[in-house]
């Protein structure tokens, strides 16, 4: 039986896939696994008994990854479920920076007499606005949202340029081809007149809107940021948007400093925000610690390797080491010495982590766990499970 905890709402539609013969929701203080949507878990102290944590979104930011890798926590996210929701969002946003649809829904309601339609037709002329169709957009990440943003656009009778320097082979199977693929984010700048970011937040991209960003756009773009409020330095948008070297900024995250400013839309992170999306992002991260939890394998992890491989053995190892020279070695010798045959064996890494899946026969409980506390001895072993078919 494996204990999982839950924060937020989570979607049933993905926790009805939990079978209660083998899962137990929020039963007690030792989950083997947690699902959350925008629970912030930074400053918790995880329970041994952990081994899995699964984010209903894309994004990872509330999840100290890094102390999840040292403890040997596999991260999953929910990459592509919310997706169409988010490209949904920002093809609104694009509409509503090019035509000032909410200003003028406001002032109509402000109006009152027997000749409202007499003062619509005389005062609409202050919100005309600018078609997106024959305009550029440029699309800065090409992963599941920006691949349909840009796609999309094409289709609005927009011009799309794109430039990601890791898109995948299945990504760029689903790029229309007519979308043109720029050399540098440099290019993309120079060329649209409207910028979807769609990059993850790390060490390189946090602030990567900045004044030199910034400087490089046309003075009639438009910005639109729905990935992460980090990517844009504030101050810099600010300041360009004063000096009007750039047209208007529209993001899904809020901060104080951008309210009440007529050149930025500010939504109340809306992405993810609808009924499908949610369903899709459950379900998506319940299947995942599922698969996890019952064979080891790992799927849409964010910090530790991909391994799917049968289970075809009565027992199964599983084991998190520190990514150095000669663990598998000592690991097989280890299993060799109490002559414990292996019928299959997977190591992957990925960066200072390992994770390697070992398929043995059936073998007598003592000895087993012997040979476990042997394994776990092994410098550089952070955690080994047991996994009965």
């Amino acid at each position: 039986m494996f204990e999982i905890k839950t924060y937020n709402a989570i979607a049933p539609e993905g926790l009805n896939l939990l079978n209660a013969d083998q899962f137990a929701l929020n039963s007690g203080a030792n989950p083997d696994g947690i699902i959350l949507r925008s629970e912030k878990l930074h400053g918790m102290e995880f329970p041994e008994s952990l081994k899995a944590i699964a984010r209903a979104g894309a994004g990872v930011n509330n999840v100290p990854v890094e102390e999840c890798s040292e403890a040997g926590v596999v991260v999953f996210n929910t990459p592509g479920a919310n997706a169409n929701a988010v490209k949904e969002l920002v093809l609104a946003a694009m509409i509503m920076a090019a035509r000032p649809i909410k200003e003028g829904m406001e002032w109509v309601q402000t109006l009152s007499g027997d000749d409202v339609e007499k003062q619509v037709e005389k005062g609409k002329s202050q919100f005309a606005g600018t078609e997106i169709s024959g305009k550029t957009l440029g699309v800065i990440g090409l992963g599941a949202i920006g691949a349909m943003l840009a796609n999309d656009g094409f289709r609005l009778g927009m011009e799309v340029i794109g430039y990601d320097p890791y898109v995948s082979v299945e990504t760029a199977w689903n790029i229309n081809r007519r979308v043109q693929k720029a050399a540098s984010i440099a290019e993309v700048l120079a060329k649209a007149d409207y910028i979807s970011i769609h990059v993850p937040v790390n060490a390189e991209t946090k602030g990567m809107v900045d004044a030199a960003f910034l400087a490089q756009m046309k003075d009639n773009a438009v910005l639109l940021n729905f990935a992460r409020g980090e990517l844009v330095n504030t101050a810099d948008m600010l300041a360009a948007l004063k000096e009007k070297s750039i047209r208007k900024y529209v993001t899904d995250f809020a901060d104080e400093a951008l309210l009440h400013n007529d050149d930025i839309i500010v939504m109340p992170h809306l992405g993810a925000s609808t009924e499908e999306a949610e369903v899709n992002c459950a379900i998506m991260a319940a299947q995942t610690l599922k698969y996890f939890l019952e064979t080891g394998n790992i799927v849409n992890s964010v910090n530790f390797p991909g391994v799917d491989i049968a289970m075809q053995s009565p027992i199964r190892l599983t084991i998190v080491n520190k990514n150095i020279p000669n663990m598998v070695g000592q690991i097989s010798s280890g299993l060799a010495k109490y002559f414990i045959n292996i019928e299959d064996i997977l190591n992957r890494s990925r960066g200072n982590y390992a994770y390697t899946v070992i398929d043995i026969a059936e073998t007598e409980e003592a000895v087993l766990n012997e040979v476990i506390e042997k394994i776990k001895e092994i410098d550089g072993v952070v955690n080994v499970r047991i996994i009965r078919r």
